[in-house]
């Protein structure tokens, strides 16, 4: 070997991360560190051997599927707990003459960087708090003052065109077509109000809620939308409230970005808890991709939710059943 190779296995070998390559077939080609906080084998017990056979069944099958996505061109970026460590693990096509030859990864603790991640994840949660805030109170004063105003003003336009009904009929249509022009701008107002305080909840009532979302996303995806909650099960409205927020934030996310078809949003109620699950049939993710470095603001806001409400959230996706959004409140039923 010469003495660049030389160099090169030894900072590999040396390196304070883990390397490894794989085959087409899935066998571990070379590996460089030690890969036993990654796979939960040392590189004795994987070197020369396919991941199916060398780790436990449900290990192999992920890191199968991740080798896979890596020979169709695709570079998979993770963040992995390990115990008490956090790993970064990058999957990524190696190509040779053109040709995507082996499967390549990298893998390095990370576990400094978290308190960062976590003081970054306080700062965009208090973001979302003081947003809900102003929200809030937007949505207040559209409800308590422009609404109100704009009721009493059709009011007053009423008793206008009831006193000119008969001594000026052309004057009175007029009115009317401007009490129409009135009343398409409340309904503006009245939607907007609700869409910035979903609060409404807690009055109108979760179903109703999720109602007018479902009729919201429709104008815009061509795919089906189902609701089903039971009319008369009763929910605490901090519950209910926090289980809109997530089916808006999940639902939003299956319209822009899993290319689905369909969408049902399902509200259960058990001896035990009530949960609320949102799925969709479209392309899914691994959701070992949740805990890389950057998080999306729709997760971020999920999680937000459910922890004000102390509800249970968990999402399941893989590419051939779509994804699971779910949040579950104990002893809530």
């Amino acid at each position: 070997m010469s003495d660049a190779g030389s160099l090169a296995e030894a900072f590999l070998e040396q390196g304070p991360a883990c390397y490894w390559m794989v085959t087409a077939a899935g066998v571990f080609h070379r590996i460089y560190g030690d890969p036993s906080s990654i796979f939960g084998r040392p590189a004795s017990e994987l070197a020369g051997r396919p991941a199916a056979e060398a780790l436990p069944p449900e290990l192999g099958k992920m890191w199968r599927d991740r080798f896979a996505r890596a020979f169709e061109g695709e570079t998979v970026v993770l963040r992995e707990r390990r115990g008490s460590a956090i790993w970064s693990l990058t999957v990524f096509p190696i190509r040779m003459g053109g040709e995507i030859r082996y499967a390549g990864g990298v893998g390095r603790e990370i576990t400094a960087w978290s308190s960062a991640d976590q003081e970054l994840r306080s700062t965009v949660l208090g973001a979302l708090k003081a947003q809900e805030f102003e929200r809030n109170m937007v949505s207040r004063f559209l409800h308590d003052t422009v609404g109100q105003n704009l009721t009493a003003l059709g009011l007053q336009l009423d008793l206008i065109r009831m006193d000119l009904e008969n001594a000026q009929p052309e004057t009175c249509a007029r009115v009317t077509e401007i009490q129409q022009i009135l009343e398409a701008m409340m309904q503006r107002v009245r939607e907007y109000s609700f869409e910035l305080n979903p609060s409404t909840v807690e009055r109108a009532g979760l179903r109703s809620a999720l109602d007018r979302l479902t009729g919201r996303i429709r104008g815009r995806f061509t795919g089906s939308v189902r609701v089903n909650v039971d009319p008369s099960l009763k929910i605490d409205p901090k519950i209910a409230s926090a289980m809109f927020q997530i089916a808006q934030e999940a639902a939003e996310n299956a319209v822009q970005h899993a290319s689905c078809s369909a969408i049902e949003i399902a509200v259960k109620s058990t001896r035990a808890a009530i949960s609320l699950e949102i799925r969709d049939n479209g392309k899914g993710f691994d959701t070992s991709d949740l805990l890389r470095g950057y998080r999306g603001l729709g997760l971020l806001s999920m999680e937000h939710y459910a922890a004000q409400a102390g509800l249970d959230l968990s999402i399941t996706s893989n590419r051939e059943m779509g994804t699971t959004v779910r949040a579950v409140a104990l002893g809530a039923a």
